[in-house]
Protein backbone atom coordinates (compact mmCIF):
# COMPACT_ATOMS: atom_id res chain seq x y z
CA UNK A 1 0.00 0.00 0.00
CA UNK A 2 1.32 3.36 -0.56
CA UNK A 3 2.60 5.92 1.99
CA UNK A 4 -0.45 8.66 0.91
CA UNK A 5 -3.32 6.02 1.70
CA UNK A 6 -5.27 5.67 -1.47
CA UNK A 7 -7.47 3.13 -2.92
CA UNK A 8 -9.87 2.58 -6.49
CA UNK A 9 -13.32 2.17 -6.16
CA UNK A 10 -14.42 1.42 -9.99
CA UNK A 11 -13.59 5.17 -11.37
CA UNK A 12 -12.80 6.60 -8.69
CA UNK A 13 -9.65 6.91 -6.69
CA UNK A 14 -10.16 7.53 -2.64
CA UNK A 15 -7.22 9.30 -1.08
CA UNK A 16 -7.03 9.62 2.62
CA UNK A 17 -4.50 12.59 4.14
CA UNK A 18 -3.05 10.06 6.80
CA UNK A 19 -3.66 7.05 9.09
CA UNK A 20 -5.70 9.28 11.37
CA UNK A 21 -7.93 10.51 8.55
CA UNK A 22 -8.13 6.74 7.38
CA UNK A 23 -9.68 5.63 10.78
CA UNK A 24 -11.93 8.24 11.42
CA UNK A 25 -13.39 7.52 7.86
CA UNK A 26 -13.40 4.10 8.45
CA UNK A 27 -15.45 4.30 11.42
CA UNK A 28 -19.23 3.01 11.35
CA UNK A 29 -21.57 6.31 11.10
CA UNK A 30 -21.53 8.17 14.50
CA UNK A 31 -23.26 11.50 15.07
CA UNK A 32 -20.48 12.66 17.09
CA UNK A 33 -17.89 11.89 14.00
CA UNK A 34 -19.75 13.95 11.72
CA UNK A 35 -20.08 16.80 13.65
CA UNK A 36 -16.64 16.83 14.55
CA UNK A 37 -16.18 16.77 10.77
CA UNK A 38 -14.06 13.88 10.31
CA UNK A 39 -16.75 11.32 9.56
CA UNK A 40 -16.83 9.67 5.59
CA UNK A 41 -18.81 11.90 3.51
CA UNK A 42 -20.36 8.56 1.71
CA UNK A 43 -20.94 4.75 2.29
CA UNK A 44 -18.68 4.14 -0.57
CA UNK A 45 -16.13 6.54 0.77
CA UNK A 46 -16.35 4.39 4.18
CA UNK A 47 -16.14 1.28 2.29
CA UNK A 48 -13.12 2.80 0.94
CA UNK A 49 -11.50 3.81 4.05
CA UNK A 50 -12.02 0.22 5.35
CA UNK A 51 -10.56 -1.47 2.37
CA UNK A 52 -7.45 0.82 2.82
CA UNK A 53 -7.26 0.50 6.61
CA UNK A 54 -7.47 -3.56 6.34
CA UNK A 55 -4.42 -3.40 4.37
CA UNK A 56 -2.37 -1.36 7.11
CA UNK A 57 0.06 -3.10 8.75
CA UNK A 58 -0.35 -2.92 12.76
CA UNK A 59 3.42 -1.54 12.79
CA UNK A 60 1.81 1.41 11.61
CA UNK A 61 0.34 2.66 14.57
CA UNK A 62 3.79 2.53 16.18
CA UNK A 63 5.38 4.81 13.56
CA UNK A 64 2.65 7.09 12.96
CA UNK A 65 0.75 7.91 16.23
CA UNK A 66 -3.05 9.84 15.93
CA UNK A 67 -2.22 12.75 18.55
CA UNK A 68 1.87 13.48 18.91
CA UNK A 69 4.15 11.91 21.22
CA UNK A 70 5.10 15.56 22.50
CA UNK A 71 1.56 17.09 23.11
CA UNK A 72 0.00 14.56 24.74
CA UNK A 73 0.42 12.08 28.14
CA UNK A 74 -1.81 9.87 27.09
CA UNK A 75 0.30 9.07 23.68
CA UNK A 76 3.36 9.01 26.06
CA UNK A 77 1.59 6.32 28.44
CA UNK A 78 1.01 4.00 25.33
CA UNK A 79 3.88 4.36 23.23
CA UNK A 80 6.73 3.77 26.40
CA UNK A 81 4.40 0.90 28.04
CA UNK A 82 3.82 -0.86 24.82
CA UNK A 83 5.46 -4.19 25.28
CA UNK A 84 6.98 -5.44 22.39
CA UNK A 85 7.73 -8.62 23.24
CA UNK A 86 4.06 -9.69 23.56
CA UNK A 87 3.12 -7.58 20.28
CA UNK A 88 5.54 -10.08 18.06
CA UNK A 89 3.08 -12.79 17.48
CA UNK A 90 1.13 -10.60 15.43
CA UNK A 91 3.52 -7.78 14.40
CA UNK A 92 3.99 -8.99 10.78
CA UNK A 93 0.28 -8.76 10.25
CA UNK A 94 -2.44 -5.90 8.76
CA UNK A 95 -5.35 -4.97 10.17
CA UNK A 96 -7.20 -7.40 8.16
CA UNK A 97 -4.71 -10.36 8.94
CA UNK A 98 -5.59 -9.57 12.43
CA UNK A 99 -9.22 -9.46 12.09
CA UNK A 100 -9.17 -12.90 10.41
CA UNK A 101 -6.38 -14.28 12.98
CA UNK A 102 -9.02 -13.29 16.03
CA UNK A 103 -11.69 -14.92 14.12
CA UNK A 104 -10.28 -18.22 13.94
CA UNK A 105 -9.45 -21.00 16.72
CA UNK A 106 -5.76 -20.30 17.28
CA UNK A 107 -7.11 -16.73 19.30
CA UNK A 108 -8.21 -18.77 22.11
CA UNK A 109 -8.62 -16.87 25.70
CA UNK A 110 -4.91 -17.42 27.11
CA UNK A 111 -3.62 -16.23 23.66
CA UNK A 112 -5.44 -13.09 24.00
CA UNK A 113 -4.48 -12.40 27.28
CA UNK A 114 -1.03 -12.73 27.09
CA UNK A 115 -1.50 -10.30 23.65
CA UNK A 116 -3.45 -7.36 25.60
CA UNK A 117 -0.16 -5.43 26.29
CA UNK A 118 1.31 -5.41 23.19
CA UNK A 119 -1.60 -3.94 21.58
CA UNK A 120 -2.07 -0.08 21.31
CA UNK A 121 -5.72 1.01 21.86
CA UNK A 122 -5.39 2.51 18.30
CA UNK A 123 -4.69 -1.49 16.56
CA UNK A 124 -7.80 -2.24 18.56
CA UNK A 125 -10.22 0.32 17.42
CA UNK A 126 -8.93 -0.30 13.80
CA UNK A 127 -9.87 -4.06 14.12
CA UNK A 128 -13.08 -3.22 15.34
CA UNK A 129 -14.08 -1.12 12.54
CA UNK A 130 -13.53 -3.65 9.92
CA UNK A 131 -15.57 -6.20 12.18
CA UNK A 132 -19.46 -7.08 12.13
CA UNK A 133 -21.73 -7.59 15.13
CA UNK A 134 -21.33 -11.05 15.22
CA UNK A 135 -17.64 -10.64 15.17
CA UNK A 136 -17.25 -8.20 18.46
CA UNK A 137 -19.48 -10.90 19.95
CA UNK A 138 -17.64 -13.70 19.01
CA UNK A 139 -14.02 -12.48 19.86
CA UNK A 140 -15.63 -10.88 22.83
CA UNK A 141 -16.94 -14.47 24.29
CA UNK A 142 -13.42 -15.78 24.55
CA UNK A 143 -12.24 -12.66 26.56
CA UNK A 144 -12.11 -13.04 30.50
CA UNK A 145 -10.41 -10.43 32.30
CA UNK A 146 -10.83 -11.11 36.16
CA UNK A 147 -11.01 -9.05 39.33
CA UNK A 148 -11.10 -8.84 42.75
CA UNK A 149 -11.61 -7.07 46.04
CA UNK A 150 -14.34 -8.96 47.91
CA UNK A 151 -15.75 -10.76 45.46
CA UNK A 152 -13.97 -11.95 41.95
CA UNK A 153 -15.69 -10.33 39.01
CA UNK A 154 -15.30 -11.34 35.28
CA UNK A 155 -15.54 -14.90 35.62
CA UNK A 156 -16.81 -17.41 32.97
CA UNK A 157 -20.56 -18.34 33.03
CA UNK A 158 -21.10 -14.75 35.84
CA UNK A 159 -22.93 -11.58 35.16
CA UNK A 160 -22.61 -8.88 37.17
CA UNK A 161 -24.37 -5.98 38.29
CA UNK A 162 -23.66 -2.43 39.71
CA UNK A 163 -27.21 -1.54 42.03
CA UNK A 164 -26.88 1.65 41.72
CA UNK A 165 -29.61 3.78 44.06
CA UNK A 166 -29.03 7.32 43.07
CA UNK A 167 -31.26 9.87 44.76
CA UNK A 168 -32.03 13.23 43.88
CA UNK A 169 -31.65 14.46 47.20
CA UNK A 170 -29.16 11.41 48.44
CA UNK A 171 -31.60 11.03 51.13
CA UNK A 172 -30.62 7.84 53.17
CA UNK A 173 -33.84 6.25 53.34
CA UNK A 174 -34.27 6.82 49.53
CA UNK A 175 -30.64 5.31 48.69
CA UNK A 176 -31.35 2.78 51.71
CA UNK A 177 -34.52 1.32 50.19
CA UNK A 178 -33.04 0.72 46.24
CA UNK A 179 -30.23 -1.03 47.92
CA UNK A 180 -32.88 -3.46 49.87
CA UNK A 181 -34.41 -3.68 46.22
CA UNK A 182 -31.69 -4.69 44.63
CA UNK A 183 -30.39 -7.30 47.02
CA UNK A 184 -33.49 -9.13 46.77
CA UNK A 185 -33.21 -9.21 42.85
CA UNK A 186 -29.72 -10.53 43.20
CA UNK A 187 -28.26 -7.12 41.86
CA UNK A 188 -25.26 -5.38 43.78
CA UNK A 189 -22.36 -7.76 43.38
CA UNK A 190 -20.19 -5.83 41.41
CA UNK A 191 -19.79 -2.50 43.53
CA UNK A 192 -23.46 -0.81 45.29
CA UNK A 193 -22.45 2.77 43.87
CA UNK A 194 -23.98 6.30 44.05
CA UNK A 195 -23.62 8.86 42.29
CA UNK A 196 -24.05 11.84 44.56
CA UNK A 197 -26.27 14.83 44.02
CA UNK A 198 -24.15 17.04 46.02
CA UNK A 199 -20.57 16.44 45.55
CA UNK A 200 -18.80 17.87 48.40
CA UNK A 201 -16.92 15.92 50.89
CA UNK A 202 -18.93 15.97 54.04
CA UNK A 203 -22.04 14.71 52.16
CA UNK A 204 -19.41 11.81 50.38
CA UNK A 205 -17.82 11.12 53.56
CA UNK A 206 -21.42 10.50 54.90
CA UNK A 207 -22.59 7.97 52.05
CA UNK A 208 -19.58 6.12 52.50
CA UNK A 209 -19.76 5.35 55.69
CA UNK A 210 -23.90 4.64 55.22
CA UNK A 211 -23.08 2.00 52.42
CA UNK A 212 -20.03 0.20 54.94
CA UNK A 213 -22.28 0.14 57.51
CA UNK A 214 -24.97 -1.67 55.27
CA UNK A 215 -21.57 -4.32 53.90
CA UNK A 216 -20.78 -5.03 57.13
CA UNK A 217 -24.22 -4.82 59.00
CA UNK A 218 -25.37 -8.08 56.51
CA UNK A 219 -21.39 -9.30 55.77
CA UNK A 220 -22.13 -8.55 52.14
CA UNK A 221 -19.15 -9.80 49.87
CA UNK A 222 -19.31 -6.84 47.50
CA UNK A 223 -18.19 -3.53 47.44
CA UNK A 224 -18.90 0.48 47.62
CA UNK A 225 -18.12 3.62 45.66
CA UNK A 226 -19.31 7.15 45.90
CA UNK A 227 -18.63 8.32 42.46
CA UNK A 228 -16.91 11.01 43.34
CA UNK A 229 -14.17 13.03 41.59
CA UNK A 230 -10.81 11.70 42.56
CA UNK A 231 -9.80 14.61 44.77
CA UNK A 232 -12.92 14.03 46.96
CA UNK A 233 -11.98 10.22 47.54
CA UNK A 234 -8.62 11.34 48.26
CA UNK A 235 -9.50 14.12 50.72
CA UNK A 236 -12.21 11.54 51.92
CA UNK A 237 -9.39 8.85 52.79
CA UNK A 238 -7.34 11.32 54.28
CA UNK A 239 -10.24 12.53 56.72
CA UNK A 240 -10.64 8.44 57.59
CA UNK A 241 -13.30 7.52 55.49
CA UNK A 242 -14.23 3.75 54.49
CA UNK A 243 -13.82 3.82 51.20
CA UNK A 244 -13.42 0.80 49.07
CA UNK A 245 -13.10 2.23 45.37
CA UNK A 246 -11.80 5.20 43.89
CA UNK A 247 -13.67 6.42 41.41
CA UNK A 248 -13.26 8.79 37.66
CA UNK A 249 -14.35 9.59 34.69
CA UNK A 250 -11.86 9.52 32.46
CA UNK A 251 -10.75 9.96 28.64
CA UNK A 252 -8.31 9.11 25.66
CA UNK A 253 -6.93 12.56 25.46
CA UNK A 254 -4.85 14.72 27.78
CA UNK A 255 -7.05 18.14 27.17
CA UNK A 256 -10.24 15.98 27.47
CA UNK A 257 -8.64 14.62 30.85
CA UNK A 258 -7.74 17.99 32.16
CA UNK A 259 -11.44 18.90 31.05
CA UNK A 260 -12.29 16.20 33.57
CA UNK A 261 -9.93 17.90 36.60
CA UNK A 262 -7.15 15.12 36.14
CA UNK A 263 -3.86 13.87 35.04
CA UNK A 264 -1.86 10.67 35.24
CA UNK A 265 -0.20 11.97 38.09
CA UNK A 266 -3.39 12.73 40.02
CA UNK A 267 -5.16 9.11 38.91
CA UNK A 268 -1.62 7.60 40.10
CA UNK A 269 -2.03 9.74 43.41
CA UNK A 270 -5.79 7.77 44.15
CA UNK A 271 -4.68 5.24 43.09
CA UNK A 272 -1.99 4.40 45.56
CA UNK A 273 -4.21 6.30 48.28
CA UNK A 274 -6.97 3.59 47.64
CA UNK A 275 -3.94 0.84 47.52
CA UNK A 276 -2.91 2.27 51.07
CA UNK A 277 -6.60 0.95 52.81
CA UNK A 278 -6.39 -2.86 51.80
CA UNK A 279 -9.76 -2.87 52.45
CA UNK A 280 -10.13 -5.70 50.05
CA UNK A 281 -10.76 -9.83 51.22
CA UNK A 282 -10.12 -11.23 48.25
CA UNK A 283 -8.31 -8.54 46.38
CA UNK A 284 -6.50 -5.66 45.61
CA UNK A 285 -7.88 -3.77 42.13
CA UNK A 286 -9.96 -0.81 43.73
CA UNK A 287 -9.84 1.48 41.21
CA UNK A 288 -13.95 2.34 39.39
CA UNK A 289 -13.54 4.42 35.67
CA UNK A 290 -16.10 5.24 33.48
CA UNK A 291 -16.17 6.46 29.84
CA UNK A 292 -18.07 7.14 26.70
CA UNK A 293 -18.01 7.85 22.83
CA UNK A 294 -17.92 11.32 22.39
CA UNK A 295 -16.30 12.99 25.80
CA UNK A 296 -13.47 14.42 24.26
CA UNK A 297 -15.25 15.99 21.48
CA UNK A 298 -17.67 17.30 23.89
CA UNK A 299 -14.25 18.66 26.09
CA UNK A 300 -12.73 19.95 22.19
CA UNK A 301 -9.86 17.81 23.65
CA UNK A 302 -10.16 15.57 20.27
CA UNK A 303 -7.54 16.37 17.92
CA UNK A 304 -9.77 15.27 14.83
CA UNK A 305 -9.05 11.58 15.89
CA UNK A 306 -12.73 10.39 15.99
CA UNK A 307 -14.91 9.51 18.97
CA UNK A 308 -14.42 5.39 19.28
CA UNK A 309 -10.65 5.49 18.72
CA UNK A 310 -10.53 7.86 21.32
CA UNK A 311 -12.80 5.95 23.68
CA UNK A 312 -9.99 2.40 23.32
CA UNK A 313 -7.30 5.27 24.67
CA UNK A 314 -9.10 5.34 27.40
CA UNK A 315 -8.43 2.19 28.21
CA UNK A 316 -4.88 2.14 27.99
CA UNK A 317 -5.64 5.38 30.59
CA UNK A 318 -7.80 2.84 32.71
CA UNK A 319 -5.75 -0.11 32.50
CA UNK A 320 -2.47 1.35 34.03
CA UNK A 321 -4.04 1.47 37.12
CA UNK A 322 -5.40 -2.28 37.78
CA UNK A 323 -8.58 -1.14 38.37
CA UNK A 324 -11.69 -3.77 39.39
CA UNK A 325 -14.11 -2.63 37.05
CA UNK A 326 -14.45 -0.30 33.68
CA UNK A 327 -17.39 0.64 32.11
CA UNK A 328 -18.65 2.70 29.28
CA UNK A 329 -21.62 4.75 29.84
CA UNK A 330 -22.48 3.98 26.49
CA UNK A 331 -25.17 6.41 25.35
CA UNK A 332 -25.68 8.91 28.24
CA UNK A 333 -23.86 11.70 26.39
CA UNK A 334 -27.01 11.74 24.21
CA UNK A 335 -27.50 11.66 20.18
CA UNK A 336 -25.15 14.65 19.63
CA UNK A 337 -22.82 11.40 19.82
CA UNK A 338 -24.74 8.75 19.53
CA UNK A 339 -27.93 9.44 17.70
CA UNK A 340 -30.15 6.30 17.85
CA UNK A 341 -30.29 2.92 18.59
CA UNK A 342 -28.35 1.24 16.32
CA UNK A 343 -25.38 3.56 16.56
CA UNK A 344 -25.87 2.66 20.67
CA UNK A 345 -25.79 -0.94 19.71
CA UNK A 346 -22.84 -1.08 17.89
CA UNK A 347 -20.72 1.15 20.35
CA UNK A 348 -21.20 -0.67 23.35
CA UNK A 349 -19.90 -3.84 21.45
CA UNK A 350 -16.99 -1.63 20.36
CA UNK A 351 -16.57 -0.75 23.48
CA UNK A 352 -16.53 -4.04 25.16
CA UNK A 353 -14.81 -5.73 22.35
CA UNK A 354 -11.97 -3.00 22.70
CA UNK A 355 -11.83 -2.83 26.12
CA UNK A 356 -11.31 -6.68 26.92
CA UNK A 357 -8.91 -7.00 24.01
CA UNK A 358 -6.54 -4.44 25.88
CA UNK A 359 -7.01 -6.61 28.97
CA UNK A 360 -9.77 -4.33 30.70
CA UNK A 361 -12.50 -5.44 33.07
CA UNK A 362 -15.28 -4.20 31.24
CA UNK A 363 -18.67 -3.78 31.72
CA UNK A 364 -21.23 -1.42 30.01
CA UNK A 365 -24.64 0.80 31.06
CA UNK A 366 -26.80 -0.21 28.62
CA UNK A 367 -28.14 3.32 28.42
CA UNK A 368 -29.77 6.19 26.35
CA UNK A 369 -31.12 9.90 27.00
CA UNK A 370 -34.77 10.91 26.25
CA UNK A 371 -33.94 13.04 23.03
CA UNK A 372 -32.70 9.84 21.11
CA UNK A 373 -33.93 8.18 18.88
CA UNK A 374 -33.87 4.81 21.06
CA UNK A 375 -35.97 3.37 23.44
CA UNK A 376 -35.81 0.42 25.32
CA UNK A 377 -36.39 -2.87 22.87
CA UNK A 378 -32.83 -1.40 21.50
CA UNK A 379 -30.96 -1.61 25.21
CA UNK A 380 -32.54 -5.35 24.85
CA UNK A 381 -31.03 -6.03 22.42
CA UNK A 382 -27.95 -4.53 23.50
CA UNK A 383 -27.92 -6.09 26.94
CA UNK A 384 -28.63 -9.36 25.08
CA UNK A 385 -25.71 -9.36 22.84
CA UNK A 386 -23.36 -7.94 25.34
CA UNK A 387 -24.64 -10.92 27.79
CA UNK A 388 -23.54 -13.44 25.17
CA UNK A 389 -20.31 -11.60 24.63
CA UNK A 390 -18.86 -12.27 28.11
CA UNK A 391 -19.36 -9.00 29.43
CA UNK A 392 -18.63 -8.39 33.13
CA UNK A 393 -21.17 -6.63 34.26
CA UNK A 394 -23.92 -4.16 33.60
CA UNK A 395 -25.99 -1.37 35.92
CA UNK A 396 -28.93 -2.27 38.10
CA UNK A 397 -31.53 0.43 38.64
CA UNK A 398 -35.31 0.24 40.21
CA UNK A 399 -37.49 0.66 37.03
CA UNK A 400 -34.55 1.00 34.53
CA UNK A 401 -34.72 5.05 35.04
CA UNK A 402 -32.12 7.19 37.20
CA UNK A 403 -34.22 9.52 38.77
CA UNK A 404 -31.25 11.69 39.78
CA UNK A 405 -29.26 11.75 35.93
CA UNK A 406 -32.44 11.59 34.17
CA UNK A 407 -31.39 8.88 32.19
CA UNK A 408 -32.57 5.45 30.87
CA UNK A 409 -30.63 2.06 31.89
CA UNK A 410 -31.12 -1.30 32.75
CA UNK A 411 -33.30 -2.26 35.63
CA UNK A 412 -32.34 -5.26 38.36
CA UNK A 413 -35.51 -7.43 36.50
CA UNK A 414 -33.12 -6.59 33.28
CA UNK A 415 -30.50 -8.39 34.80
CA UNK A 416 -32.60 -11.23 35.71
CA UNK A 417 -33.78 -11.55 32.05
CA UNK A 418 -29.71 -11.96 31.16
CA UNK A 419 -29.13 -14.23 33.64
CA UNK A 420 -32.13 -16.61 33.13
CA UNK A 421 -31.90 -17.01 29.60
CA UNK A 422 -27.92 -16.81 29.38
CA UNK A 423 -27.36 -19.46 31.93
CA UNK A 424 -25.48 -17.20 33.86
CA UNK A 425 -24.95 -16.46 37.88
CA UNK A 426 -23.65 -13.34 40.26
CA UNK A 427 -19.90 -13.28 41.21
CA UNK A 428 -19.48 -16.92 43.38
CA UNK A 429 -18.90 -15.18 46.77
CA UNK A 430 -22.06 -13.41 46.12
CA UNK A 431 -24.40 -15.92 44.67
CA UNK A 432 -23.35 -17.83 47.86
CA UNK A 433 -24.37 -15.03 50.14
CA UNK A 434 -27.99 -14.68 48.06
CA UNK A 435 -28.45 -18.60 48.70
CA UNK A 436 -27.45 -18.04 52.82
CA UNK A 437 -30.05 -15.30 52.67
CA UNK A 438 -32.30 -17.44 51.21
CA UNK A 439 -32.65 -14.56 48.67
CA UNK A 440 -31.85 -16.88 45.49
CA UNK A 441 -31.67 -21.55 45.85
CA UNK A 442 -28.55 -23.26 44.48
CA UNK A 443 -30.26 -22.87 40.94
CA UNK A 444 -29.53 -18.84 41.01
CA UNK A 445 -33.77 -18.68 41.02
CA UNK A 446 -35.24 -16.04 43.07
CA UNK A 447 -37.30 -17.08 45.95
CA UNK A 448 -38.55 -13.43 47.77
CA UNK A 449 -42.02 -13.09 47.41
CA UNK A 450 -43.92 -11.57 49.98
CA UNK A 451 -41.87 -11.79 53.11
CA UNK A 452 -38.37 -10.69 53.91
CA UNK A 453 -35.34 -12.49 54.69
CA UNK A 454 -35.17 -12.56 58.43
CA UNK A 455 -32.27 -9.86 58.60
CA UNK A 456 -33.72 -7.66 56.86
CA UNK A 457 -37.32 -8.04 58.18
CA UNK A 458 -35.45 -7.81 61.77
CA UNK A 459 -34.08 -4.44 60.48
CA UNK A 460 -37.40 -3.28 59.94
CA UNK A 461 -39.09 -3.83 62.73
CA UNK A 462 -36.01 -2.30 64.58
CA UNK A 463 -35.81 1.01 62.83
Amino acid sequence: MSADYKTVIGQHTYRFSGLRDVMAKASPRRSGDELAGVAARSAEERVAAQMVLADTPLKAFLNDPLIPYEDDEVTRLIIDGHDKSAFSPVSSMTVGDFRNWLLSEAADASVLKRLSRGLMPEMAAAVSKIMRLQDLVLVGSRMRVETAFRNTIGLPGRLSTRLQPNHPTDNPAGIAASILDGLLYGSGDAVIGINPATDNTGNVVTLIKMLDEIIQRYNIPTQSCVLTHVTTSIEAIERGAPVDLVFQSIAGTQAANEGFGISLSLLKEGFEAAQSLKRGSVGQDAMYFETGQGSALSANGHHDVDQQTLEARAYAVAREFSPLLVNTVVGFIGPEYLFDGKQIIRAGLEDHFCGKLLGVPMGCDVCYTNHAEADQDDMDVLLTLLGTAGCNFIMGIPGSDDIMLNYQTTSFHDAQYARQLLGLAPAPEFDQWLQDMAISDAGHRLLVGEKLPAPFQHALEQS
